[in-house]
């Protein structure tokens, strides 16, 4: 009888909150559904949630966010396309995943083209204005970036030489037609596969290198099967929160100012999370038997040469010119002001 009773009580409490929600729902007037392949729990999804809530609150209700987080509306293409007939209305997209769409927001991970998250900043602010033109003519708001961070060479077996990476079966993300150049101007013929496919891919040795932030590699469990590390970011990584253009311009503009406002800030903020969550996590991963080993000397001078081979290859392909010279101007620009530096690790 007291099982019954406790059940009961139970399923009223789920009842309780289910009506909640679907109350929060109907109150709205503005519903943004929105999706990401961002692990639920990660820090990306956390600081999303955090954004959304403030976002509602403020709009007394009438803004709401309907999140679908760790890819259940599949990759990023997938999720795209569902924003053209109107079953998402937005989400947090990858850099290489949204690439095929907006060519010109894959600039910034050419590989070896950043040394220091300074040089980063300091472009990456002043290509936003370039990137939401871009997105815009495809119909979609760009709302702010995010960051994965430096990544890294990560594999199943030891990184010491170049040699050691061509003999690797080495993973590139699908649609990332700048990563698979690159390393085919090396020697490698590299297996594309989407993120959420990876980790079985290293179970089953389908493939042995991937290329991950140190953050990202204990969020999607890589670092279980890819144990040894190069100690040298080989490219950066992030990402962009869009919407649909078409919701987007329903709201009235205190509604539309409130999402950018909040999102600047919550998104700067998931930057700062992110760049923090990347630093710890290089102990978690020595603390799991994680080995990082810097490359041979000259090694990474042979990979860095590899790089304008590639930008000649990719060059009004997989981004304008236009794009690239700009990129390039404002990074002369920084490195002209400011003493050199190594890689940040």
């Amino acid at each position: 009888m007291k099982i019954y009773i406790l059940m009961r009580q139970l399923l009223f409490c789920l009842f309780v909150i289910l009506m909640a929600c679907n109350i929060a729902q109907a109150k709205s007037k503005y519903l943004f559904k929105v999706a990401s392949i961002a692990p639920d729990g990660s820090l990306w999804a956390k600081r999303f949630q955090a954004f959304a809530d403030e976002v509602e609150k403020k709009s007394n209700g009438e803004i709401h966010f309907k999140v679908y987080p760790g890819g259940v509306m599949g990759d990023d293409l997938a999720m795209y396309r569902k924003m053209q007939i109107g079953q998402l209305h937005g989400g947090g997209f990858t850099m290489t995943g949204i690439g095929p769409v907006v060519p010109d927001f894959r600039i910034m991970g050419i590989p070896f083209l950043f040394n220091s998250y300074e040089e980063v900043d300091w472009v990456r602010e002043r290509l936003v204005p370039h990137f939401e033109k871009a997105f815009a003519a495809k119909g979609i708001e760009f709302i702010a970036l995010s960051e994965v961070g430096f990544v890294y060479s990560m594999s199943t077996v030891p990184l010491l030489t170049l040699d050691d990476l061509i003999r690797s079966k080495s993973w590139t993300p699908k649609d990332d037609p700048i990563s698979s150049t690159f390393l085919k101007t090396i020697g490698i013929t590299p297996i594309p596969l989407t993120i959420p496919d990876v980790l079985t891919s290293l179970q089953t040795g389908m493939v042995q290198t991937v290329y991950n932030s140190l953050y990202g590699s204990i969020v999607l469990q890589w670092f279980t099967k890819a144990k040894y590390i190069s100690d040298t970011p080989f490219a950066y990584a992030y990402g962009a929160f869009l919407l649909d253009r078409k919701q987007f311009s329903k709201l009235p503009p205190h509604h539309s100012d409130l999402i950018k406002s909040s999102a600047k800030k919550h998104f700067e903020q998931m930057i700062a999370d992110t760049r923090k969550s990347n630093n710890e996590a290089r102990q978690v991963l020595r603390d799991n038997n994680v080995s990082f080993s810097p490359p041979a000397v000259g090694e990474i001078d042979k990979l860095c040469s590899k790089r304008e081979e590639t930008v000649r290859l990719m060059r009004d392909k997989g981004f304008s010119s236009k794009i690239y010279n700009i990129t390039m101007k404002l990074l002369n620009e920084f490195r002209a002001e400011q003493p050199s530096s190594d890689v940040e690790k």
